[in-house]
This record gives C-alpha cells, structure tokens and sequence, in this order.
C-alpha cells in the first residue's frame, strides 16, 4: 500500500457563513513524528485538524495524500477534546472500530482488552464507559482511535481539562504510539506539552500558519514578533 505522506495542502480554506475559519493554508507534512498546532483562541487550530482529516468540507484550494482519498481517510483517526462515548462498556467502546471493520465480536474484544490494558484501563473494562473520569475517558478515546493502528493520528487539545497527572500518562501514551510509527497532528494550548512532545510546531493565527519550523528553533529563536509575543503569555490577536 502506498504511503499516505506526503500530505500537502495548497490553498487550503474553510468559510462558514461567509466567514474565513482558516486559510488559505500551503503546507506538505511528511511520514514521520508529532506535529503540534498552537496558537491563541479562536486562531483555526481545530478547523485545520478537521479540514486536513476531512471532516470539514474544503471551501477553496486543494487537500492531497501519497495515496488514494478513501486509502487515505481508512488509514487514519481523530480524538475529540471531549471524547464521544457509546452507552457500552470500556471494552465494547474500545472494540467499537473494529467490529465496524466487520472483525468477529470475541476477536474485537480481546484486541481492545489488550490496548485498554496498555492505556491503563485494565480494571475497568466491564464498566460502562459513562462512569469514568476526565483522564480515562480520553485515554478510552485514545485506545479506541488506536485500535485500528493508524498511519496518522489527529488529537484536538486531548489533555484540555485533564490535572498534571492525566496529563502526563496521555503524553506518555501517544509518545509510544509515534514511537511504534503512528504519525501525530495535535492542537494543544500548553506551552510545556508542546515542548515536551512537539517534534515541529506550527504556529496558527487568525486562521493563517503564521510559522512553521522545529521544535528548539521556534522556542528559542521565533522569527515573529507576534510568536514571541504569544510564546511570552502576552495577547495577540
């Protein structure tokens, strides 16, 4: 099968109601490592995700993948900042994606008692799913979005409303799935995740990629002065 990479957006926009959410974006990601977006509220962060993962519907310009579209899209998941559950159990939400995949109910269970174990979700595979915590609920999310081992993964602000040590088991766990080869996009509004995580960065205002570069040379050295303003705590509109 041939690799979803490059993805590359030329002229890329979205406009509801006549308003522009974001673009015109240019921009080509290649197959490897964790993209982090940033950039102040309401700069576009989610609806570039969900433009890229085409969910958002293109007003203008042009999305491309190395491979076919329905390849491409088969080949990739999508967590929400608040995590969508079925009225199931931890398992049967975790299985969920698989038995849509038409794999046999007691394959797709055991699978998904495997990746909730790997998340830490083990003791709590027969509960129903609505009764977990913030943090077990996006780790269910993430599991479940696993399940399938994407080539590419997109996580809009996952650890938004999580405490410190939510957080840093998330983190940990999308640290082993790059590492296992699963290419990551993420929305995140903490500095110190996206140093902790980020590979390459890309800064989004007013709906426009205002900088992209890696990790150390756009903390250390931005090359705008509204990036170091925001990199400083300070508004930027």
């Amino acid at each position: 099968m041939r690799s979803l990479f490059p993805l590359t957006l030329t002229g890329a926009t979205i406009r509801r109601k006549g308003k522009r959410l974001v673009g015109p974006i240019d921009l080509t990601l290649q197959d490897q490592g964790i993209t982090i977006v940033i950039g102040p509220n309401g700069a576009g962060k989610t609806s570039l995700l969900r433009m890229m993962h085409g969910i958002a519907r293109l007003s203008d310009g042009a999305i491309n993948w190395g491979c076919d579209l329905d390849t491409a899209h088969a080949a990739q998941s999508f967590v929400f900042q608040q995590p969508i559950l079925l009225r199931r159990s931890v398992r049967d939400n975790i299985a969920y994606p698989l038995r849509l995949r038409g794999i046999a109910k007691a394959m797709a269970r055991a699978q998904a008692d495997t990746a909730g174990t790997r998340v830490g979700l083990g003791p709590m595979l027969d509960r129903p799913a609505t009764f977990l915590s913030g943090g077990e609920r996006q780790k269910l999310a993430i599991a479940r979005a696993l399940i399938t081992k994407p080539a590419l993964l997109f996580l809009d602000e996952p650890c938004a409303s999580l405490d410190g040590r939510a957080t840093r088991e998330i983190e940990e766990i999308l640290r082993q799935a790059a590492t296992s080869g699963t290419r990551l996009i993420m929305s995140t509004h903490d500095m110190g995740q996206a140093r902790r995580l980020a590979d390459d960065v890309l800064f989004l205002l007013k709906g426009h990629i205002h900088e992209h570069a890696p990790t150390p040379l756009f903390f250390d050295q931005p090359q705008t002065a509204e990036a170091a303003a925001f990199l400083n705590g300070d508004i930027v509109e």
